[in-house]
């Protein structure tokens, strides 16, 4: 039986809920593409079943931020989902701010031991500072899932360094997500 992995690739394209932005990159795009390559290596992987929220590059969803937030979640829990991931890059005002963090409703859950797992996987291949594992119960997408549901920030676009990690190492942002869940799960790499 598969493990259905549900892959939220943070905000719309454009419009309604459209994402933060730094040297001229959208966190969309980036979230779009970390996505798509954590959707197609899970793909290979015959003990998982996955799941996008933007399937295209244009996919937008809702008409505004509740409903766009509300559709991810809804569609999760109507599949059902057996763990929510959710993708985004992070943004400051001060562009010194670096390094990537992952996002759950409490510690000493499913959730928190996944993130616990994932975020120094991601720091490994890519570099990234581990900021750590923080608890936020009043993120929508984290709040509303009947699954353990994680959110993780890969990166500050408005850091150069980080946003440029994540515009040229994207795969590795997703592998790190893919053996975390690996790791959590107790399952042996494949691919």
């Amino acid at each position: 039986m598969a493990v259905n992995i549900y892959i939220d690739q943070g905000h719309n394209p454009a419009g309604v809920n459209a994402g933060a932005e730094g040297f001229g990159v959208r966190e969309q795009d980036i979230t779009y593409q970390v996505g798509r390559f954590l959707y197609d290596i899970l793909s290979q992987d015959e003990r998982f079943a996955a799941r996008l929220s933007r399937p295209t590059p244009d996919t937008s969803l809702g008409y505004n931020n509740t409903s766009s937030l509300r559709e991810r979640v809804t569609q999760a829990n109507d599949w059902p989902a057996d763990y929510f991931i959710s993708i985004h890059a992070n943004a400051s005002t001060n562009p010194e701010y670096n390094g990537t963090e992952v996002y759950t409703v409490a510690s000493y859950t499913p959730a928190w031991y996944l993130a616990m797992e994932v975020l120094p996987e991601i720091v490994r291949r890519t570099g990234t500072k581990y900021n750590g594992v923080f608890l936020n119960p009043g993120l929508y997408v984290l709040r509303n899932t009947t699954m353990p549901a994680i959110l993780v920030e890969l990166g500050y676009i408005t850091n150069y360094e980080d946003n440029q990690r994540m515009v040229n190492n994207g795969y590795q942002f997703a592998y790190g997500i893919y053996v975390g869940l690996l790791n959590y799960l107790g399952l042996s790499q494949i691919l």
